[in-house]
């Protein structure tokens, strides 16, 4: 079925123009427009395949709803100045790029593209309208006709058009006709909403049908506004009415969508107009056709079912081969999983599947557990990749006791490095690089069973094409990563993932008793807040229930409406601190919260976990790949959010102790970002203050409030200090100190003032991110911002998060150059590393060496890498994670 995309054109562009107001180019004409548009193009060639491409355009003179109200569409206020500059460049850009316009003396746009798409359905051709106006969702069919959103990516059918409206497409003009549409001036009936709409054609059907039972209209209100504007609702209906009457079959033909890339015919104008990171993409080719995924798998799987098959084809490896390797287990759990079998590639033409513990009647020929074994000790002797080794060579340490096994490279390691932002799972990347689909481990594995019940012909398939397509990964990789990120890989995040091993498999021990106590005191204290939270909004309903708390605080209790979302009333964390004052049981609502949070979160499942743990240790999950930062994070359990800031948050660390004859130690890199900022910037200020060791927040304090004020005003310069790293504006700012706006905006502009190195500098960051499309950490790890693509908020969000990123990516640096060189040093069988909480590090170590190794540890975290600042760290030694802060 070919496809037709109908662009509402002129619609089109005030909406990219609104999406990116701020773009202008370095002649400062605007380019926001212009950006969106060389957007569209290139993402619905290469998203979206169409056919055929119309440009629909209003005539310039009126049209039968003018006649038929002369008020039609007369309050559209004037279109912004830089809006007018680029309409002319854009409309000019579609004949150049070789599209076609379409435009008719007497009719709009909207007339056109309802006589394109009777058009296109009577010749069974899909159509895709790409427009925001309510008017064109009346042409929704499904199959054959939907309304596409390009900002969100996002197709409209009748469901999504009913979400939107409460009505269906067939409804819309109905629906219009009730409730107007302020856009085009038509008027609708007065004081009928959406939803006086929805429940009145829910009743009613249609607008004739709605005046034929007038008398049966129970509200007397909604039958008075009815009664008063019956005129202006069948004016409505002819407004919002579309005209299909054009005949466009001689013309159709010419809106082909060209066959060679349309933007390369306006190259000289993105150049013109700066649009750079698209002009990069046209001059490589990157627009082109997709080609069809490969319909059969493009190698050889063999499978090596006995002893001497698999040797004989490990030992005819040449030394110094690429080995691709990939485990299958019979569960997720790395540290708990039995090996089922293992699959290798050592070239892109055959791969090998090795079947060790699959259990079903009938099961064939295995190779045993001693002789795999020898087999992967030789197999393992060679280069190594693969996809999220740290997962495969834990099971092969825990079954085979195979350990310290030297990986060449890891693809999912190289692919986030490639952009920490996307997706790097194998599937996603097969696709991504090669367009290949890989057979889904859903399709293998039948719901409730794990793979050693998995036919081994068809395990030999599915494993053999995970090694084979990890191969050509780390070639494809390999090549596309430029040098100095692959240096980064083989330095620092390849032996990182052996760093992350040894932490998982040590665990952190757990004082059951201690966490039995602290879950028999929180459920009282949750029991107590139920009760007062109950009393004081005079009602019992479920807590948990947002609808429901929505419902007492909203309807019960008249408490003014913030925010609602699809279900009904939202009752988020901003709602309730806005609500904080106009309701006692608002405080109470938010600290039932909290309990509920740390007992559902960390303290019920941490007590099951030590439980069943011989030892009572528990052991997360780090990924590395978790952040686009570089931060580390944690599951199973996630031990890196556990909140600090409340007393009950730091009684939850308490719990996390020493085992017999250790202690706990806790080292803790000292305000390691604004370091950073005084490394990066080089503001004379700053850093001289941490040159002399003086305390930041009281100098920046002394700078921006004078002596007399500067220890009352310490937590303030705090704030400003680490809000400016996180893109904090006026707004969070007053909302964090509990001041106004205007006096938060006012403490900002004279930090800069009193800092202007420091302002340059985080100027100059978001300037070359725009420019750049990517910032770099202090490794030179990049983080990649799609600002071409993005709207004003994600624009504004991207900012921030380049800000961002140069400072807590650099820190990610460190910590774990730190981290890699502890363990590679300092840890033995007395002294271990078991966590990292972002800038601190948890060590497990013989009481009567604790002192010893903590200076140790100071020595290297402090001397890890040379800033214009010294690197500065404290030491806390304890019994308990809780002593340590």
């Amino acid at each position: 079925m070919k496809t037709l995309t109908i662009i509402d054109t002129f619609g089109f562009f005030f909406r990219n123009y609104y999406a990116l107001p701020q773009l202008r180019n370095a002649q400062g004409f605007p380019t926001g427009l212009l950006t969106g548009f060389a957007n569209f193009i290139y993402a619905i060639k290469n998203e979206h395949d169409t056919d055929y491409m119309l440009f629909a355009l209003d005539s310039k003179g009126k049209n039968f709803r003018h006649d038929l109200d002369p008020s039609y569409k007369a309050n559209r206020p004037e279109a912004p100045e830089d809006l007018k500059k680029q309409l002319p460049v854009a409309i000019s850009w579609i004949e150049k790029m070789g599209f076609k316009c379409y435009q008719e003396e007497g009719f709009e746009a909207d007339d056109i593209i309802a006589s394109a798409v009777r058009f296109a359905k009577a010749h069974d051709i899909k159509v895709r309208i790409v427009t925001h106006d309510k008017d064109l969702y009346q042409l929704i069919d499904d199959g054959r006709v939907v309304i596409y959103d390009p900002m969100k990516k996002l197709e409209i059918d009748s469901e999504k058009c009913f979400e939107k409206f409460g009505v269906y497409p067939n409804k819309i003009n109905e629906y219009l006709s009730l409730v107007g549409d302020v856009a085009d001036n038509i008027p609708g009936v007065k004081g009928i909403g959406p939803k006086g709409a929805k429940k009145l054609l829910d009743d009613f059907e249609t607008v004739e049908n709605i005046y034929e039972n007038l008398e049966k209209v129970a509200n007397p209100r909604v039958k008075s506004m009815l009664e008063e504007g019956k005129e202006k609702a069948f004016l409505s209906k002819q407004l919002v009415r579309l005209d299909n009457s054009l005949r466009i079959d001689d013309t159709f033909e010419s809106f082909y969508f060209p066959c060679e890339n349309p933007l390369l015919n306006i190259a000289d104008e993105l150049e013109k107009y700066e649009l750079r990171q698209m002009l990069a993409r046209v001059k490589n080719g990157a627009l082109h056709v997709k080609p069809k995924a490969e319909t059969s798998m493009g190698f050889k799987a063999v499978l090596l079912d006995t002893a001497p098959a698999l040797l004989g084809v490990i030992e005819k490896i040449e030394q110094g081969s690429i080995v691709a390797f990939d485990t299958e287990t019979n569960a997720l759990d790395a540290y708990n999983a039995k090996i089922v079998g293992f699959s290798f590639a050592f070239n892109e033409k055959e791969a090998y599947y090795v079947p060790i513990a699959h259990h079903y009647l009938g099961v064939g020929e295995q190779v045993s557990l001693a002789d795999a074994k020898k087999a992967l000790e030789m197999l393992l002797s060679h280069k190594i990749v693969g996809q999220n080794l740290k997962f495969d060579l834990a099971v092969i340490e825990n079954n085979f006791g195979v350990s310290n096994v030297s990986l060449y490279g890891d693809t999912m390691l190289l692919a986030w490095l490639l952009n920490p932002e996307s997706n790097v799972g194998l599937d996603t990347l097969a696709k991504r690089f090669f367009n290949y689909e890989m057979v889904k481990f859903k399709d293998v594995v039948a719901k409730g069973e794990n793979f050693s019940h998995v036919e081994i012909e068809k395990a030999c398939e599915y494993a053999s094409e995970d090694a084979w397509m990890t191969l050509k990964l780390y070639h494809k990789l390999h090549e596309m990563l430029e040098p100095r990120l692959f240096e980064i890989a083989k330095e620092v995040e390849f032996p990182f993932i052996h760093t992350l091993m040894k932490m998982e498999k040590e665990g952190i021990q757990i004082d059951g008793a201690y966490f039995e106590t602290l879950l028999k005191r929180t459920d009282g204290a949750i029991e107590s807040l139920k009760t007062e939270i109950f009393a004081l909004s005079e009602a019992h309903f479920n807590l948990n229930s947002t609808q429901q708390l929505g419902n007492v605080l909203f309807e019960q209790l008249g408490l003014p409406t913030i925010k609602k979302t699809k279900t009904g009333y939202s009752t988020d964390e901003n709602v309730l601190q806005e609500l904080l004052d106009k309701h006692p049981v608002i405080a109470k609502i938010l600290e039932y919260r909290e309990l509920y949070k740390l007992r559902s979160t960390y303290i019920e499942p941490l007590l099951k976990l030590s439980k069943e743990s011989p030892k009572s240790r528990v052991h997360t999950s780090f990924i590395q790949t978790g952040t686009a930062t570089g931060r580390l994070s944690s599951k199973d359990p996630n031990l890196q959010n556990i909140p600090v800031k409340t007393a009950l948050g730091r009684e939850v660390r308490g719990g996390f102790v020493a085992k017999e004859g250790y202690t706990l130690i806790g080292i803790d890199y000292s305000q390691i970002e604004l370091r950073l900022l005084a490394h990066f910037s080089g503001d004379e200020a700053m850093v001289n203050a941490f040159r002399e060791g003086k305390d930041i927040h009281q100098e920046t304090a002394l700078k921006l409030f004078g002596e007399a004020a500067a220890k009352q005003k310490r937590g303030i310069a705090k704030s400003i200090n680490f809000g400016l790293l996180y893109g904090m504006g006026p707004k969070r700012l007053s909302e964090t100190l509990g001041i106004s706006t205007k006096e938060a905006k006012s403490y900002i502009e004279s930090y800069f003032a009193t800092f202007p190195t420091i302002k340059k500098y985080l100027t100059s960051i978001e300037e070359e991110a725009k420019k750049e499309g990517w910032v770099q950490t202090l490794l030179g790890r990049k983080r990649f911002f799609d600002f071409e693509h993005a709207n004003a908020m994600q624009y504004a969000g991207y900012l921030r998060e380049a800000v961002n990123t140069v400072f807590q990516g650099s820190a990610a640096d460190l910590i774990k150059l730190c981290m890699n060189k502890i363990v590679n040093t300092l840890v033995n069988d007395e002294a271990k590393l078991l966590l990292q909480i972002h800038d601190e590090l948890i060590f497990e170590v013989k009481a009567e060496h604790a002192e010893a190794f903590a200076l140790e540890a100071k020595k290297i975290m402090e001397g890890i890498y040379t800033l214009r600042v010294p690197l500065h760290v404290s030491i806390a030694i304890g019994k308990n994670w809780g002593e340590l802060k």
